[in-house]
């Protein structure tokens, strides 16, 4: 597996935009420094029972696949940060990201428990008025993980499996 950290986008506030940065401070128990779940002000931060929303990855060509549904019924496609993941990876399908959930992996040196299947919500398609994320993202919305430690995640860190 060659897969590696294309984009990384963080919101401040639910519904925010995601804003695109190449480097970031990510904190064992909370999540990315200045994100809006590390903050508590996310859309789902007080949903109950409560979940570990520390980071959300999804795949890129999981997007790609999800897009090319959504143009063959000609509607409008979603960018990466459109996703509201935090983490696009490419060199790596969705299938192979799902079966993280469970295990232990790096992102460049920050060690991530996979936690559970990103289960594609209204929310993005409410925030930019486009239909049908629910649908072509069914099996393709991601991961959301637990961080375990404290370290900085940059563009082109590689994604590792711990044995």
């Amino acid at each position: 597996m060659n897969a590696h950290i294309q984009a990384i986008y963080l919101a401040s506030t639910a519904g925010a935009k995601m804003q695109s940065i190449d480097h970031i401070k990510v904190n064992a128990g909370s999540g990315i420094e200045g994100d809006r779940y590390a903050l508590g002000t996310g859309a789902y931060s007080k949903a109950e029972p409560s979940k570990v929303r520390h980071i959300s990855l999804v795949s890129l060509a999981g997007i790609e696949t999800a897009n090319e549904w959504l143009e063959a019924g000609g509607e409008p496609t979603f960018d990466g940060s459109e996703t509201r993941r935090n983490v696009v990876l490419n060199g790596i399908t969705a299938t192979e990201l799902n079966d993280l959930v469970g295990k232990q992996f790096q992102l460049g040196n920050l060690q991530l428990l996979g936690i559970e299947l990103c289960t594609p919500c209204e929310r993005p398609a409410q925030l930019l008025s486009k239909p049908s994320f629910m649908e072509a993202f069914e099996g393709r919305g991601g991961i959301r993980a637990e961080v375990l430690n404290t370290e900085t995640l940059s563009i082109g860190d590689k994604l590792s499996l711990n044995n």
